[in-house]
């Protein structure tokens, strides 16, 4: 059965929405200035940080408008300011519960702004700072002794002679997808992913993304969201691609993904609710954790115990050409890589904070992360581009994981749930507050 109802916040905005006194009325055109307001100064960011804006799809005016006036960081940093100001006094001051909630997002998103052109200006904080004003949270701290006891067991089930990184990516690379194979694995793979999804979600009769294979990028796949229930999809081919990573990147970069979550938020917030604000995505912004945490998470909701397993070894193997042999205890190995994800957050936080060379933030990420030197190298890479967004793939998963799970006990209800957080505009501490 699929699941329709939104949940009981969004009821109640659409309700608010058609029956709202004049004086709310009043409000929300207030709020609504000032979101185009802040519109053009995230635009007027993005004319200097190239990675700052990952989509927007609003007026064209206030786009145009940005680019005319071409103003400064310091001219952004004086007006986001004045901004802030102004919708903290207009939240002390008007406005109901829903209308606070708004102001609230929209302070976030400019604290996030200033944090952002203080980088750009050479302005640095420590990870965790940094972080928690961009993302809204920090990730927690593990030392090498927590990682160790992985490594242990990873090493009971990849057991030879020599270094234990080299033996596990030895082991793993006959799970490669040949280079000639990689898109009809894909293909299927995506296509099960959107199967599944549409099982519990519907999305515009309209909605699609293409795919495009690229090079010499630091990430292995992004969504570009292009308004209107559209995506470009690029997968990166720099390094081989592990069968695992198909559904993967099916999953997190379309259904329930980023595709998903982008249709859903024009839909829902946008053209329902008319809040501008969401026709842009800022990357570096709590929005990030939302949307990298419900990506990761709804590869497990898409796929739940042993059903990925089952699919990949029916479907995606013979696809690729592959030996299903040793499946199981592939499996099982990426059951204990992924308890290592926190690793990389590790190597992230002490080489920004300047604790740790690029060598050896490589070699930390080849001995508890057990990447490949080259896959540790591209990581790096990574850590230079995004810097502390690395915390939104793992801290972001486990936040909505809790939250999804808490007080649901079948699919049907945790689609629900899913479908209802990424149709709203919560905040990441939202994910630890318990149920209205």
């Amino acid at each position: 059965m699929k699941t329709r109802l939104l949940p009981l916040l969004l009821c109640s905005l659409i309700a608010a929405c058609s029956d709202t006194p004049e004086s709310a009325l009043s409000t929300a055109a207030k709020i609504d200035e000032m979101a185009g307001d802040y519109l053009f100064l995230e635009l007027s960011m993005g004319l200097h940080d190239d990675a700052h804006v990952d989509a927007y799809f609003g007026a064209e005016e206030i786009r145009t408008a940005a680019n005319e006036a071409q103003l400064s960081l310091g001219e952004i940093d004086d007006r986001t300011a004045k901004l802030a100001q102004k919708l903290s006094n207009a939240g002390k001051t008007e406005g109901d519960r829903i209308h606070k909630a708004r102001i609230h997002g929209l302070i976030s998103r400019l604290i996030a702004l200033h944090t952002r052109i203080g980088l750009n200006q050479g302005t640095t904080k420590s990870f965790d700072e940094e972080s928690e004003r961009l993302f809204g949270m920090r990730a927690p701290d593990h030392d090498a002794a927590h990682f160790e006891v992985i490594l242990q067991q990873i090493d009971t089930l990849i057991p030879g002679e020599g270094n234990l990184s080299e033996r596990v990516n030895e082991f793993r690379n006959q799970f490669l997808i040949p280079a000639d194979r990689l898109s009809v694995v894909f293909d299927a793979a995506i296509t099960e992913c959107r199967r599944r999804t549409l099982e519990y979600i519907d999305l515009p009769d309209h909605e699609s993304f293409s795919i495009e294979y690229v090079n010499d990028k630091p990430w292995s796949g992004y969504n570009w969201y292009q308004g209107n229930a559209q995506s470009l999809i690029q997968i990166n081919t720099d390094l081989p691609t592990f069968i695992s990573r198909a559904v993967d990147l099916g999953c997190h970069e379309g259904y329930p993904g980023h595709h998903t979550y982008n249709a859903l938020i024009e839909k829902n917030l946008v053209e329902d609710l008319g809040w501008s604000e969401f026709s842009l995505y800022p990357l570096f912004s709590p929005q990030s954790l939302l949307a990298e945490g419900s990506a990761n998470y709804g590869i497990e909701l898409a796929f739940p115990g042993q059903e990925r397993l089952v699919f990949e070894q029916d479907v995606l193997f013979p696809l690729a050409e592959l030996d299903v042999s040793e499946a199981d205890r592939y499996y099982a190995l990426l059951d204990l890589l992924g308890k290592l994800e926190y690793a990389g957050n590790e190597a992230a936080r002490d080489y920004l904070n300047g604790d740790m060379s690029t060598a050896e933030a490589v070699q930390w990420l080849i001995d508890y992360a057990l990447l490949s030197p080259d896959r540790a190298r591209q990581r790096i890479d990574f850590f230079d581009t995004y810097r502390s967004y690395v915390i939104n793939y793992n801290v972001g998963k486990d936040l909505v994981r809790q939250y999804v799970e808490r007080g649901t006990s079948n699919a049907a209800e945790r689609w629900a749930k899913f479908l209802g957080m990424l149709s709203t505009a919560m905040h990441p501490i939202d994910l630890r507050c318990c149920e209205p």
